[in-house]
């Protein structure tokens, strides 16, 4: 018996120990399985670097501002007073005492462009120098100059002008298609005629259309403050590159709301360019009126989707006629290319040239159709 108790005491022993030496050296084995939770801790050398970020923006500034330039226009305006001046028994008893009966009046704007080329060449808003007699511009060294309008394209809502002038400043054009939502830009412009403004934000949205702002759209969303006067201004990176045009807000108010829209400097470039070698903008055109494809529409014509859009008119004798198009069709592809709705439509239409040919693939009457039009030059727009 004594013997088995010791052989008893002996293992409680040794289980102690161990016991004691787990608790000691390894308590986690005591401890319950816990879940993996897998997490990507930043480097230390990251908080450094978000604290080393840029802190002043004049640099930027310095290279952009100087090309950004105010502008005023004036146009005369005819006035007519009331229509019972005109009235002969009231010119007859009143006689010499009558005012005239129609005034002359002149209207002035502000608003502010963008000196893209030593040439002299100036970007803006169409909307500022709509209607202008006369255009005159102020650099921001004091310098003023007569500006003349080389072309405006409507459908865009962008002018060029050119000033006679030497030695002008004049901005680097960016990469607008590279940007990002979150980067921070500058706006730089002439807001309320208070003179020379740089408001800062980030892009707050890319590629914005159907907004009804103009025929082509393809706006950079900014929070950056822009208000009336700040039209034709600049949009430009962190580091002063020109990566928009500065053109219109939503606003309830008529200030700024954050909300505010810009022309992408890629598009200006190409307007630019066409206005300087043709006077006008060039583009393609097939003389057909769309509507989109509702859920709705769809069903009635047998299709699963709403990608396509509805050919609701023909003009006659217009390139998609010659080609046999006809309203009720559906046109689904342009030259390969899938059209979900009607801005890609127009989209790739107008990025061709006059007199190239054009591959619609469709459907008519539920049957596949491919037709090949010709193109023409898009009509100028009517004021």
């Amino acid at each position: 018996m004594p013997r088995l108790l010791r052989f008893i005491a002996s293992y409680i022993l040794v289980g102690v120990v161990i016991a004691l030496a787990v608790v000691t050296f390894a308590p986690d084995l005591l401890r319950p399985e816990r879940p993996v939770v897998e997490l990507r801790q930043a480097p230390a050398a990251t908080a450094t670097a978000l604290g080393e970020g840029p802190v002043s923006y004049a640099e930027a500034v310095n290279r952009a501002a100087p090309a950004v330039i105010n502008i005023f226009t004036s146009k005369r305006v005819s006035g007519r007073a009331s229509p019972l001046l005109n009235d002969p028994f009231f010119r007859h008893f009143f006689g010499d005492k009558l005012p005239n009966s129609s005034r002359d009046r002149i209207e002035t704007s502000l608003g502010s462009g963008v000196i893209v080329s030593p040439q002299g060449y100036i970007l803006t808003n169409n909307h500022v120098i709509d209607g202008a007699d006369e255009i005159h511009v102020a650099l921001i060294d004091g310098r003023f100059a007569d500006a003349k309008l080389i072309g405006a394209d409507p459908e865009t809502d962008l002018a060029v002008l050119k000033i006679a002038m030497s030695d002008l400043p004049v901005i680097q054009i960016g990469h607008s298609n590279a940007v990002h939502v979150g980067d921070v830009v500058l706006a730089i412009g002439n807001p309320f005629g208070v003179g020379q403004t740089v408001t800062q934000g980030i892009i707050s949205a890319t590629g914005r259309t159907q907004l009804g702002l103009s025929t082509f759209e393809d706006f950079i969303q900014t929070d950056a403050a822009i208000n009336p006067g700040n039209s034709g201004g600049a949009l430009v990176t962190a580091h002063g590159d020109l990566i928009g045009i500065n053109t219109a807000i939503f606003s309830r108010s008529g200030g700024s709301m954050g909300i505010g829209f810009a022309i992408p400097a890629h598009l200006a470039q190409q307007v630019l360019a066409d206005i300087i070698e043709h006077g006008r903008v060039i583009r393609g055109w097939l003389g057909i009126e769309v509507q989109m494809l509702t859920p709705q529409l769809a069903e009635s014509f047998g299709l699963s989707s709403t990608e396509g859009v509805l050919v609701a008119g023909v003009l006659r004798n217009g390139p998609a006629d010659r080609a046999g198009l006809q309203p009720g069709d559906i046109v689904l592809r342009l030259d390969d290319q899938p059209v979900p709705n009607a801005q890609t439509l127009l989209q790739l239409i107008t990025q061709r040239k006059p007199g190239e040919t054009l591959t619609a693939e469709g459907i008519r009457h539920g049957q596949k159709i491919q037709l090949d039009a010709v193109v023409a030059e898009r009509p100028p727009v009517q004021p």
